[in-house]
């Protein structure tokens, strides 16, 4: 099977940014968006929202067992965040089906990126990792 990848696309006028990856029939697509009301940038506290669709167009059923986030900020520091499932859940994805849920990630910089990798487990046993491609959390206007 091969995999896919689509660059990032340009911000929209309300700064929401995507990736689109597909890994062994899982596509993960994750849009990010910028959440001024909850933000300060007097405080250096950038709150940003993500939204992610994980379908299977495969023809394989895969569970989600666990993700890895890797979150680097504008300067420069790197944090990693692993942990069981998404949101409390392990949801199995038999082909043709998705399940989508809604995150946060905070920043202390205006600028940054995340990027990972949910591993999956097919019903035969298979182990694998379906990659999240990179995606940047700005806020608008902050990359012009």
């Amino acid at each position: 099977m091969s995999d896919t990848f689509q660059a990032e696309q340009p911000p929209t006028s309300r700064g929401v940014r995507t990736s689109d990856t597909t890994t062994r029939g899982i596509r993960i697509e994750v849009q990010s968006l910028y959440m001024p009301e909850r933000s300060s940038a007097k405080e250096s506290q950038y709150l940003f929202e993500y939204h992610v669709r994980i379908s299977n167009v495969g023809t394989e059923t895969a569970q989600l067992i666990s993700r890895e986030w890797i979150i680097t900020n504008a300067d420069g520091e790197v944090e990693r965040v692993k942990g069981p499932g998404v949101v409390g859940e392990q949801p199995i994805l038999t082909p043709g089906s998705s399940f989508e849920y809604r995150s946060f990630c905070p920043l202390k910089t205006s600028v940054g990126a995340m990027h990972g990798s949910y591993q999956m487990v097919t019903t035969n046993g298979d182990r694998f990792d379906a990659i999240i491609s990179p995606f940047t959390l700005a806020v608008p206007n902050a990359l012009n």
